[in-house]
């Protein structure tokens, strides 16, 4: 049997060697924001016919214009979300929609400033703050504080791992995104508190001569089967709406098929390693109290 925690540095390894070329990008270059953390226009148009989103986007697109997302809202009315446009780049949108597909009526035309863009991304980010400081709060309730540390540890590297590679491949970022990450968040930390929870229940039968590696590595390999199957499952989904779905929803299931590996990865190779060694360095500073 594959021993996982005995193991551990090399996964360790393994992590910081997939994380850094994003964590690089990201301070090199940053991220590729959309419309809706770096400013612009929202149009609502409504069709008299039915049209596809792809029609709408080569039409803006031919215009010269950037259609950072379509979404349709609702029979044939269409969210445009593209770069600052005048009213006259409006009218000359609205003149082609006629044109190229017809029956074209725009409902409303609003910029989005960047003082509204920056309260986005900062509610954005404390979002993931709070959600992470309550996730520890409850790890902490209900297995031990150690523990909240290494699930959080587990998060962060699924986080970074799913922004350094928007960063490293400049796919444009928006809304979508962060509901992503948050979504991202809650599926990996409930891989987490599964094998947490046969982590404790081995504890209570823990035999006298078995290792905390041991019995770590057993708990793994007795939720190994269930982690497997419901990634698969949801992988199996997401590779479904990534193909099938859309333009429009893509961002979203891009950011979701690479955390949901990396989020079953990281609650197998990370999350219980790491809370081991926290626990070893707890106990190697008693030794060394008892014997002072």
């Amino acid at each position: 049997m594959f021993h996982f925690v005995k193991h551990r540095k090399v996964f360790y390894a393994l992590s910081l060697l997939v994380i850094l070329p994003g964590i690089i990008s990201l301070a090199v270059r940053g991220m590729n924001w959309g419309i809706d953390f770096s400013s612009g226009s929202i149009m609502e148009v409504r069709f008299a016919s039915q049209v596809q989103v792809d029609q709408v986007r080569n039409v803006v697109g031919q215009q010269g214009f950037e259609a950072g997302r379509i979404q349709q809202s609702g029979g044939n009315d269409f969210l445009i979300r593209t770069t600052k446009l005048t009213q006259q780049d409006s009218a000359k949108i609205m003149e082609a929609f006629n044109s190229n597909i017809g029956g074209a009526t725009l409902l409303r035309n609003e910029y989005v400033d960047p003082i509204i863009s920056t309260e986005l991304f900062w509610n954005a980010f404390w979002a993931l703050l709070i959600a992470s400081v309550l996730m520890v709060v409850y790890i902490t309730f209900r297995f031990e504080f150690k523990q909240g540390i290494a699930a959080i540890i587990a998060l962060l590297h699924d986080t970074l791992l799913v922004i350094g590679v928007f960063s490293l491949f400049h796919i444009e970022v928006d809304s979508a995104f962060i509901a992503a990450i948050l979504t991202i968040i809650g599926y990996s930390i409930n891989d987490t508190i599964v094998i947490f929870d046969r982590i404790r229940e081995n504890l209570n039968m823990k035999k006298k001569d078995q290792s905390l590696e041991d019995l770590v590595n057993l708990s793994i390999w007795q939720t190994l089967a269930r982690s497997i199957n419901t990634v698969l499952t949801v992988m199996f989904v997401l590779l479904a709406l990534y193909f099938l779905g859309g333009d429009t929803v893509k961002t979203f299931v891009l950011a979701m098929l690479i955390g949901v590996a990396s989020g079953a990865y990281s609650s197998i190779f990370n999350a219980s390693p790491i809370w081991v060694d926290l626990k070893l360095l707890e106990k190697k500073g008693k030794i060394k109290t008892a014997r002072a």
